[in-house]
């Protein structure tokens, strides 16, 4: 994380209602500037309306929003430049060439048409995607589709950029040089604020997290902070023989889970030396013998169901 007293995004008591229904409740949120900070949460619990309302696509109901000190409303203008924003739908007309939707992006932010090309190749190349410059973005694939409108977002040298879901459908090759990229742009200043159901990519992109549920923030914290908060732990144990219904039943104080084949088995436990060590010698006292133990992947994703679900055994 870039070591930075200004703040990009300053968020207090945002509230939109659709009709009635409450989509931001009150919610207060600060990211600094050149932070890597990720929004996470299950479908409708208020991502989407916050990046639109950062975006300047959807109106405030009430509260206060700055981007790098300045007034969203008031200051609309300049706050739009500031921001680069790439949806999770791809909403261009699919018969404008690739190069032509970058220059004409850059266009709309008063860029002059010769540095407007000259971004746009730049970034048809940085892309890998400088041979389709001239190709209707109907004929581009799914994957070449989401690095340009990616490209776009960027056309104007945001300070801010905002990934709404970013790798969804994509191929593992492309969502690794997608993470690659990010942290080179985030290691040249720019603040990116990412929102993601793949939880392991916040994990490995995230300087800090903010979880939100039903419309308000129930986590705000580094990372590793946030792993941390796990009160319980979870291990995979993959036995020699199939594991009996008895022996499950003198495990419950684990929370046993079986697996299909019924040769592997999950149990948790409190976070401590001592409970690892009791579970241990529970599985030998009940005679499962023991093939390997691992950690369940993905800890942060614990923490998320935790938080979301209000389960402290999880």
């Amino acid at each position: 994380m870039h070591s930075t007293n200004s703040t990009a995004i300053n968020i207090r008591g945002l509230t939109k209602q659709y009709n009635g229904l409450i989509a931001l409740d009150t919610i207060d949120l600060d990211v600094g500037e050149g932070e890597f900070f990720g929004l996470l949460g299950p479908n409708g619990a208020g991502k989407s309306t916050t990046i639109n309302i950062l975006a300047g696509l959807c109106n405030k109901t009430a509260g206060d929003v700055q981007l790098f000190g300045r007034d969203l409303i008031h200051d609309y203008r300049e706050c739009r430049r500031n921001v680069g924003l790439v949806p999770q739908e791809f909403n261009f007309d699919q018969f404008t060439r690739l190069l032509d939707m970058l220059v004409f992006q850059g266009g709309f932010f008063g860029i002059p048409n010769h540095e407007c090309k000259s971004r746009s190749i730049e970034l048809l190349k940085k892309f890998d995607l400088i041979d389709k410059a001239d190709t209707q973005l109907r004929h581009l694939s799914g994957g070449m589709k989401r690095r340009a409108i990616i490209m776009r977002a960027l056309v104007h040298r945001p300070r801010l950029l905002i990934l709404d879901e970013p790798t969804a459908g994509v191929d593992v090759d492309l969502r690794k040089s997608l993470w690659s990229f990010l942290r080179e742009l985030h290691d040249a200043g720019t603040t990116i604020l990412l929102t993601t159901h793949y939880l392991e990519e916040a994990e490995a992109l995230c300087d800090r997290i903010a979880i939100i549920d039903h419309g308000r923030i129930v986590a705000d914290d580094s990372t590793r902070n946030l792993v941390n908060k796990l009160n319980r732990e979870s291990i995979i144990v993959t036995a020699m023989a199939e594991i009996s219904e008895d022996a499950i039943g003198m495990l419950k104080q684990y929370n046993p889970a079986i697996s299909g084949d019924r040769h592997e088995l999950t149990l948790s436990f409190a976070r401590g030396d001592s409970d690892f060590d009791s579970m241990l010698r529970r599985l030998l006292e009940i005679d499962i013998r023991i093939a390997s133990i691992r950690p369940v992947d993905n800890r942060l994703e614990q923490v998320f169901l935790q938080l979301t679900r209000g389960d402290s055994k999880s």
